[in-house]
């Protein structure tokens, strides 16, 4: 490019986003506007967004950069060699502001670096120290990319040629104390708005809390206990129910009320267990339809696949074309493995109503019968329990109805009401009595069921000590038999004895050796020494004639760890003192 080419000048200078000026410091464009670091009348553009800003795009792998001479009032830049490497720079610290140069000219003042980097963007602070470099602080993160393009430019003050007034810049990302802290108070903030976003979106998503309930009152306890009768309402006015019990207000002077309630609450298990009823036998209908539909589709199915046989015989089949019997052909395998899983579809469900149907009790193992007798004794047992108690609760019930109603007979007049009254008197009594018999039946029913499982218990009982009686005989004569093998193989070892006279000769002169020696003497030691009378003689065949003689011979352990040693001694003296 020539250096007299004004139009190429500006091109580069504004790519670069610096005023351009020329050889002498003359301003080449009169449109730049330093603020927008570009030419006027254009719109300004994000300048982190690559290829679009001031950075200069990202270029092609392909395509080799080329940088512009860059001239400024007090000096000019000249670009670095193209064939050399790209400067090398250090990773990018988080949220980093501040660059690093180095490699400046000496006479190169703060005002000289400030005219060369604010064209970058604004700066902050510069910090410059006598060895030839400094730290520029820009005001946002995007100006240090525009600072790193200037890396490898040679700097020239004026068109001086000495030494001091030139040098190579080198721009690198610096870590800064004030950029990290300014970028983890961003952190703290986006961390802080996403916190505050998840909350709402919580607070959003989270289901309405229940309505509050109200505090107990004579007149709240009178509705609730007319919306406990209702079934539409039931279960809003269960859960009043069940928070006041929760909180204590029942106490002496709301018990009856309080009972009442309960009791009409009760009075809704009957209308429960019949729902369910109804919701049973409407499955049972609905299983029994789609068993009918199945077992028609099934036949259907059966039709169709005789129909293919029927058009597969000769008669049929002569008349057909080739793509026609294969059509067929597919058809009919289709439709078989159709009915086939239909049939096996029927056929589960069948097996299924058969094992409901049928009785798992096998009757083969006497301990599973007492556990299911046992197991059915206390399931009626306790059936019997509750029914007790639901017939001592509705007792109790009617004996509160009927203090009450003597608490109005005597406050009111012998009046037709009263009349009626002692109707009804009579007929709860008559009703009580009535229940007090059914409550006595029931407890001598309990009564036996409770003597007929203690005697299941008994009878287990019986059956686990002859199971342990058995045991311990078992045990008893397994040990009499071992200790009858043993004896067997003692007698065994002592009947064996000495076979031979070489034998007896080898015992004394083994005797004779291990009274010489006290502390005993190991099997290679008492070998050697055998082995001068006979050769023929082995280790192996002393160490077993020690071991069947030991009344005479013991063996014993000297040393500890790697000195561990086995010693053979003489003992038939010992015995002969001891007796």
């Amino acid at each position: 490019m020539s250096v007299t080419d004004p139009t190429a000048w500006a091109t580069a200078m504004n790519n670069l986003g610096m005023v351009p000026v020329g050889l002498a410091g003359q301003q080449l464009v009169t449109g730049f506007d330093p603020s927008l670091s570009m030419m006027t009348g254009i719109t300004p553009i994000n300048p982190m967004i690559p290829g679009m800003g001031l950075v200069p795009p990202p270029p092609p792998t392909d395509v080799p950069v080329v940088k512009e001479i860059i001239h400024c009032k007090s000096c000019t830049l000249f670009p670095p060699n193209p064939n050399l490497p790209p400067p090398s720079t250090r990773e990018r610290p988080p949220g980093c502001k501040t660059v690093f140069v180095g490699g400046l000219p000496e006479n190169a003042t703060e005002e000289i670096i400030q005219e060369v980097f604010e064209q970058c963007g604004d700066i902050t602070a510069i910090r410059k120290s006598k060895k030839n470099f400094c730290h520029i602080r820009f005001a946002e993160e995007f100006m240090v990319d525009k600072a790193i393009y200037l890396s490898g430019y040679r700097m020239r003050l004026g068109s001086s040629t000495d030494k001091k007034d030139s040098g190579r810049l080198h721009v690198d990302f610096a870590q800064a104390r004030d950029d990290f802290y300014e970028w983890e108070c961003k952190q703290r903030m986006l961390a802080r708005e996403e916190r505050h976003r998840r909350k709402m979106e919580e607070d959003r998503l989270r289901p309405p809390s229940p309505p509050a309930i109200m505090h107990y009152s004579e007149h709240e306890a009178t509705l609730l206990a007319e919306k406990l009768k209702d079934d539409s309402k039931f279960s809003e006015a269960i859960t009043v129910l069940l928070t006041w019990i929760e909180r204590g207000e029942v106490n002496r002077r709301s018990a009856n009320q309080f009972y009442s309630m309960v009791q009409s609450a009760n009075s809704h298990v009957r209308r429960l267990m019949n729902e369910k009823a109804t919701h049973e036998q409407e499955m049972e209908q609905a299983k029994e339809s789609f068993k009918n539909a199945l077992t028609g589709i099934l036949t259907q199915f059966e039709q169709i696949v005789a129909v293919f046989n029927a058009s597969t015989r000769q008669k049929a089949w002569d008349h057909f074309s080739k793509a026609q019997r294969k059509n067929i052909d597919i058809w009919r395998k289709h439709s078989e493995e159709l009915r086939n899983a239909h049939s096996e579809q029927l056929m589960g469900i069948r097996r299924e109503e058969e094992m409901e149907m049928s009785d798992d009790d096998s009757g083969d193992n006497p301990s599973k019968k007492l556990r299911v007798d046992e197991s059915a004794l206390t399931a009626q047992a306790y059936a019997l329990k509750e029914e007790n108690d639901s017939l001592r609760w509705q007792l109790d019930a009617y004996r509160n109805e009927v203090e009450l109603l003597k608490q109005e007979k005597g406050q009111l007049f012998r009046t037709e009401e009263s009349l009626t009254k002692d109707q009804q008197l009579k007929f709860l009594q008559q009703t009580m009595q009535g229940m007090q018999q059914q409550l006595l039946s029931i407890q001598e029913e309990l009564n036996n069921k409770k003597s007929e499982l203690e005697q299941a218990k008994e009878e287990q009982t019986h059956t686990q000590a002859r199971l342990k009686v058995l045991q311990e005989q078992e045990s008893c004569q397994s040990r009499l038999a071992l200790v009858n093998q043993e004896r067997e193989k003692n007698s065994e070892k002592r009947s064996q004895g000495l076979k031979s006279e070489k034998e007896a000769l080898l015992i004394g002169i083994i005797s004779t050796f291990l009274h010489v020696h006290p502390f005993g003497a190991n099997i290679e030691y008492l070998w050697s020494y055998m082995q001068q009378l006979d050769s023929r003689i082995s280790a192996n065949e002393i160490e077993m004639l020690l071991m069947r003689l030991p009344r005479m011979f013991k063996q014993e352990f000297t040393g500890v760890g790697a000195t561990l040693e086995k010693r053979w001694k003489f003992c038939a003296f010992e015995g002969i003192k001891t007796t």
